[in-house]
């Protein structure tokens, strides 16, 4: 029986001490991590045994993914323009620079074992910043605002198409060059980083998808593939070959 591949997925938001709602009888009110199930249950159905990756210091990711087959770096607030070496932008977010210290080191550890890696929204940006790359840090400011990037429809929503680059990994992965997707974002890969090319736009320029020049399976979307799950949807084949990678193969692109 062929054993299902560990693949890491990081927390990329903290629930902070001050927000929560502790029970009388539990511990003092502290920082927690936490992470939206869809991105387990997304790993899951592919094959996957998802390993939650526990924000600790940066000495300890090299062990941390030495058992993994592969990494899913998760969604989550503003990167700190400080990581690639920007100004904050009057119109940055919340942010959380210890939690992108880790996360960094998680994308370019795995990046030098090897590990097939698949960026999701702040994922993507964060890949592409691990390559030496940069952000829009408010695509407001750049963009003619004629796709709004924070849907207020649910998460499981498609809002608005992207256009996929015929003949790159992302557009046989998906089976389509006209996906339609969701969008919970501001930030947007603006230079990208080393050995990464776009591959996927919205209609207004911003850039939704990024994958490795090389054969080796490193990808970014910047919509959020793991609640986009109904039957006839293309996204879950995303975490398939994913998992597919990690297992050492390629996703059956004729399935």
């Amino acid at each position: 029986m062929q054993r299902r591949p560990l693949v890491g997925v990081t927390t990329s938001e903290v629930r902070r001490a001050e927000r929560t709602r502790p029970l009388r009888e539990g511990e003092p009110p502290q920082h927690e991590m936490a992470l939206g199930m869809p991105y387990v249950r997304a790993l899951a159905r592919a094959g996957a045994v998802p390993v939650v990756l526990p924000p600790l210091g940066v000495d300890a990711v090299p062990e941390l993914l030495r058992c993994l087959q592969a990494v899913c770096l998760s969604g989550g607030p503003d990167l700190d323009p400080a990581a690639y070496g920007a100004k904050p932008s009057p119109d940055l977010g919340p942010t959380e620079p210890t939690l992108d210290v880790f996360e960094l080191e998680v994308a370019r550890v795995a990046d030098a074992m090897g590990l097939p890696i698949f960026g999701i929204c702040r994922g993507a940006q964060a890949l592409n910043v691990a390559r030496g790359g940069t952000l829009h840090q408010h695509l407001p400011a750049v963009t003619d605002n004629s796709i709004d990037h924070r849907q207020t429809a649910p998460g499981w929503e498609e809002t608005h198409p992207v256009h996929v680059e015929p003949g790159s990994s992302l557009a046989a992965i998906l089976g389509t060059d006209a996906p339609w997707v969701n969008t919970f974002h501001h930030q947007a890969v603006e230079r990208l980083g080393r050995g990464l090319r776009a591959v996927a736009w919205a209609p207004d320029g911003t850039v939704e998808g990024i994958e490795d020049m090389s054969e080796h399976f490193v990808l970014g979307v910047q919509w959020h593939a793991e609640t986009l799950d109904r039957p006839g949807q293309p996204h879950p084949r995303l975490f398939e070959a994913l998992v597919a990678a990690a297992g050492g193969e390629q996703l059956d692109l004729a399935a």
